[in-house]
Formats: C-alpha cells, structure tokens, sequence
C-alpha cells in the first residue's frame, strides 16, 4: 500500500561513529524522499566525521577512517541535507530516539537552525512494537520457549516475568546485567530534548529529569538559581537540549516584558 501524504516525507538512516548523540558523529547518511505523487529522490554520502571512527563502530558498518579521509564534513554536506529535508516529514527505524537526536546535533554543530522537533516523525520500529503481540503470554512462549499456564493470574504472571527477564539476559549478551541499567534500558518517557534531560509534569511544563534539581520546573530553578543555567550551557550536554534550556529562559524573560 502506497503512503498517503500531504507533503513529501525523508525516510533516513545513519551510521556512526557511536551511540552518544552528544559527541558521536555521522560517517554515513542515506535519504530516501518521497514524495506525495510518488516520485522518490534518494542520495547516500559518506562524511568524514573529524574524529577517530572506533574499531567497534567501524566492525557493525564497515566504514574506516581511511574510507571517509577524502569525504565532506558534515557541515558542508548540511546545505544539502537540510535542503532535502526542510519541507519534509521524517521516517526511520528508531530514529525518534537515535537517528533524528544524533542528526539534530549535528545540524547545530554545522549552524543550520532546523528544528526537527516541528516535523512529524514516524518511527517504523515504534510501529512494529505496538503491532505485533507484545503481550506476557507472548514473551513467555518466545524467550522460555513454554506455554503460560494460568495467565492473568498474579502468581502466574508474576513467575513468568522474573523467568522472562532472566531469559533475556542469556540471549542477549549486551543487556547488562544490573537493575538500574535494564531500568533505563526499559523506561519510555515524553522528553522535550531528544537526550531526556528535560521532561514534563503532570501540567506539561518542563522540568529537569537529571541531578540535584529532578522534578523541578525548568523555569523555577533558572529564577532562583541563575548560575545553574550557566553551567549547563558550559558542560557537556547536547546542544539540542541546551537549546530547549535557552527558549525555556528566553520564553520566562518574554513573559516578564
């Protein structure tokens, strides 16, 4: 079945020199437009990433520094990407945690104000886990290779998930093995940055999800204390979500005119 679309859409998937959205770097980008009477637009560019590509990233994809030494930057490739990309929508396959906050990144590092946040984006991986039958009955059969007597019992259901957990930890071999990682690991959350440093409460204002001011309001702590502000724009955070922290304070000093 075709796509129905009102506009054209940006099906784009990268490869890395990392996972951290915060210092990794594209070594390769793959656009796929579509446009909504069909016609499709597709380009791939290998990106020197300024930076060693890691023996472990370079084994999943291939790429070696040799490989990109003679590549564009990103940030002369960035005119074009953003030009691909700026009456788009965005699809990709668990891009709305990793592609699209890695891409966000490095579109400010080359200057280019895009905010990726304004465009709808479907993440095909979000789709294939809500699809497909997620259910305990179902985690059971797959990772105990057993039928779930008794299910939606409490003893029941219970026994099985603490079986299933550590069913997934033999088959998974990169799952560590400790309860606050597989808790970060298994947590899903509305951000208003792509890293999660700033979430929501219950009101939909910003708070802080990190440190010493967690749960706090945003725009609270930046009033009661300013020098926090500074030191967050100063460390090593993405720029993404220093971004979201300068509107928050910009908004507050708008309101106060």
């Amino acid at each position: 079945m075709e796509l129905k679309l009102s506009k054209p859409i940006c099906f784009f998937d990268l490869e890395t020199t990392g996972t951290n959205v915060a210092t990794d770097r594209i070594v390769e980008i793959s656009i796929l437009k579509v446009h909504p009477n069909g016609n499709k637009e597709s380009y791939t560019w290998r990106v020197n990433p300024e930076m060693p590509i890691p023996a472990g990233a370079a084994a999943i994809h291939g790429i070696t520094d040799e490989m990109v030494a003679n590549e564009p930057t990103f940030k002369e490739l960035a005119p074009k990407v953003h030009a691909l990309m700026k009456d788009s929508d965005l699809g990709g396959f668990n891009s709305n945690r990793f592609d699209i906050p890695l891409l966000a990144e490095e579109l400010l590092r080359a200057d280019v104000d895009f905010d990726l946040k304004k465009a709808a984006s479907v993440d095909v991986q979000t789709i294939f886990h809500k699809m497909e039958k997620r259910t305990l009955e179902a985690a059971y059969k797959f990772y105990c290779n057993k039928e779930l007597e008794n299910a939606h019992s409490a003893e029941a259901d219970t026994i099985a998930t603490y079986e299933v957990l550590k069913a997934q930890l033999d088959k998974y071999e990169d799952l560590e093995n400790d309860v606050n990682t597989l808790a970060t690991f298994s947590s899903h959350k509305n951000y208003a940055d792509f890293a999660g440093y700033i979430g929501f409460d219950k009101d939909g204002a910003e708070v802080f999800s990190f440190g010493k001011h967690r749960g706090k309001k945003v725009e609270d702590v930046m009033e009661q204390e300013p020098g926090y502000f500074g030191w967050l724009l100063n460390a090593d955070f993405p720029l993404y979500t220093k971004k979201v922290l300068t509107r928050i304070k910009l908004s507050k000093l708008n309101n106060k005119l």
